[in-house]
């Protein structure tokens, strides 16, 4: 089956390009496009598409309240962000709205194609390396936006009381932007075993995916923010 992606974007060549882009792939398929966040969310409840390739600056309603709006439907879509990460503070709102992730605009679209796949399958994190940077960023006390003041915390003490120590080894490791591979390697367990505790993560969380996952270790504290 194929993937079925919403393209919102206010640049008309982005879409154009992703569009064609994506009219060339057996696997993807677009089932519509929008230049700002009403549309989208529109669209989200008519179309019901698996991914949404979102913009964040758009006429409007932006690409961070349309993710809040999107992902807050029943069986929500994966929603990937558009950034250009370096100036774009409010990625990280849009995390903390419900994104699965995020894509630089300065990506090839190759890889963009690749991204919209990995989200799909239930992942977040593009690339460790860029995954860290963020995490380093979102750690800092500069660059990201405040939530909103009635947004939902990720999670409380609470919930993280009821996963075990290794789990919380394991969070603790997603946060800090590592690998399945690189858990195991570091807790010296085998990857299938980092892949069972992470999706026992994902279960007892309640999480969308490693960002959120990430998102939960910096809430409650098993990864130290940066003073």
């Amino acid at each position: 089956m194929s993937v079925r992606v919403l393209l919102a974007d206010d640049q008309p060549l982005m879409l154009v390009g992703l569009a064609i882009l994506i009219g060339n792939t057996d696997d993807l398929e677009v089932v519509g496009e929008v230049g700002n966040g009403h549309e989208a969310v529109r669209l989200v409840r008519e179309l019901r598409p698996d991914v949404v390739v979102m913009d964040i600056r758009m006429p409007g309603m932006d690409g961070i309240e349309a993710t809040r709006q999107a992902t807050a439907e029943p069986d929500p879509p994966k929603v990937l962000v558009l950034t250009t990460f370096d100036d774009d503070e409010y990625v990280y709102g849009a995390l903390r709205a419900g994104a699965s992730g995020f894509l630089l605009k300065s990506m090839a679209l190759d890889a963009i194609l690749d991204a919209i796949r990995v989200v799909a399958a239930g992942e977040a994190l593009l690339a460790p390396s860029v995954t860290r940077r963020l995490i380093a960023d979102f750690a800092g006390t500069s660059g990201p936006a405040a939530p909103e003041p009635n947004a939902r915390p990720a999670a409380d003490s609470r919930l993280i009381a009821d996963i075990t120590d290794r789990e919380r080894e394991v969070l603790a490791l997603v946060g800090q932007g590592l690998s399945n591979t690189e858990i195991a390697e570091r807790l010296v367990i085998s990857v299938a075993t980092a892949k069972t505790h992470v999706a026992r993560l994902f279960a007892k969380l309640e999480a969308r995916d490693r960002v959120h996952l990430a998102i939960i270790a910096f809430d409650t504290g098993l990864v130290p923010r940066r003073r």
